[in-house]
């Protein structure tokens, strides 16, 4: 069973329930949390990052309407569906390359801004720019990123 460690980066302009929301979209996508594992309880990840109980019950209730997670009253929160596929997966040949190309880039002297913008732009380059950001108050959320050492860390 899978674990999930949440962060919260409070000069992202993200709200905090939408980066709650978009790092366990992220670790279903790399495979990190898989159908049936169970998310923190909201008095967990309330003590664990001092943010209001609420918060996390918005962020959860986003990811049940999505269909990822489902509410088991008295059991808590788990998670229902996954996104991950194989080509992403922890031991994938892709993966595998792009975790050597980032250590080569770190030893190089890139920091983390740099490598992100390099990715940033192959991802431009192939895909197009992203989409703007949701207007205030939407539900949909921009992009948090969530770095795999801290779901790793909690495994």
């Amino acid at each position: 069973m899978q674990t999930i460690a949440f962060r919260i980066d409070r000069r992202s302009g993200v709200a905090a329930y939408q980066q709650l929301v978009n790092q366990v979209r992220q670790a279903l996508r790399l495979g990190m949390l898989e159908p049936g594992d169970r998310l923190p309880t909201a008095k967990d990840v309330v003590a664990a990052l001092a943010i209001n109980p609420h918060t996390v019950l918005k962020a959860y209730r986003e990811l049940e309407r999505e269909g990822l997670v489902e509410p088991r009253p008295g059991q808590g929160t788990f998670v229902k569906r996954s996104l991950s596929r194989p080509e992403a997966a922890p031991d994938a040949p892709l993966r595998t390359e792009l975790a050597d190309w980032t250590h080569r880039a770190r030893e190089a002297g890139l920091d983390r801004d740099d490598i992100a913008a390099m990715t940033g732009a192959a991802l431009d380059r192939s895909y197009g720019p992203p989409p703007p950001p949701p207007a205030p108050g939407s539900l949909a959320g921009a992009s948090t990123t969530l770095h795999p050492a801290s779901l790793e860390e909690a495994t």
